[in-house]
């Protein structure tokens, strides 16, 4: 079900994880990008995944949401699955059929991409996961603010990008009472073809732009009255100190790091 994506959604929480600076946090993410795409054997990939894993424990947050995260993904997944099986030859293929041929190489590849995306957004959804809308968009501003120096709209940028962000829960529990509300009146939304199908999504997009304007609307009018003008002058109600606990994690991930280049080069599993 639509409703279970999970993309956005902030869960309150006082772990260690909940607590860190999410300047820190963001800043971790980043090191965990580099750590996913610098890793070269699947040895790195499965430790970078089960040190995710281990902080979705820390932070208790349950592993089903793991599931639910990867989920609006799959059709992504298996479409890299089959790309990779398709067009990355080798010296024997395994199975060949007309002009189809799978390669060892080719396995080896698109499982190596699929648990690198899956790496990815179990470690992307965290971060959403432990940090609050507000802490996030001031973790923005804060890392971002030496651009202000060249006048580049830092707060601004920070605040549409943490707004999208929130508005994706949103949006998809809307898409989900509008499907099943036009599923009440009869519609079809399921059988067909691909043509078919797109066809039953206009009347799904229309009402759901629609309310997506007047959420807007409502939105921009809320600010407005609240005298909202921007970063200018704008105080904080929480202020964002780092703290021991930032400075332990900064050094795990670190030292993941260091293991991981050292698994490229003496790798367990090639």
């Amino acid at each position: 079900m639509i409703k279970d994506i999970t993309i956005g959604q902030y869960f309150p929480g006082n772990s260690v994880i909940h607590r860190m600076d999410p300047r820190v946090k963001l800043l971790l993410d980043i090191l965990y990008l580099v750590i996913l795409f610098t890793s070269q054997s699947f040895t790195g990939l499965i430790v970078a995944l089960f040190f995710m894993v281990m902080c979705y424990i820390i932070a208790d947050i349950k592993l089903i949401m793991i599931l639910k995260s990867i989920k609006p993904i799959m059709p992504l997944m298996l479409f890299t699955l089959i790309l990779n099986l398709l067009f990355i030859k080798g010296d024997t293929p395994l199975w060949q059929w007309w002009i189809i041929s799978i390669y060892p190489e080719g396995i080896r590849t698109s499982l190596f991409m699929i648990i690198r995306i899956l790496a990815l957004i179990v470690g992307m959804s965290l971060l959403t996961y432990t940090t609050s809308p507000i802490m996030l968009t001031d973790a923005i501003e804060r890392l971002m603010s030496p651009l202000k120096k060249i006048h580049f709209p830092v707060h601004e940028l920070a605040m549409m990008m943490t707004i999208a962000l929130r508005f994706i829960p949103t949006l998809i529990e809307e898409t989900d009472k509008i499907m099943s509300a036009q599923k009440a009146r009869g519609a079809d939304l399921e059988s067909g073809g691909i043509i078919q199908k797109a066809k039953s999504l206009i009347p799904i997009l229309v009402p759901l732009f629609v309310s997506s304007f007047k959420r807007a609307n409502e939105l921009a009018t809320a600010m407005e009255c609240r005298c909202y003008h921007g970063g200018e002058g704008r105080t904080r109600l929480k202020t964002l100190k780092t703290a021991p606990r930032d400075y332990l994690a900064l050094a795990v991930m670190v030292l993941l790091f260091a293991g991981i280049i050292v698994m490229n080069c003496n790798p367990i599993i090639p």
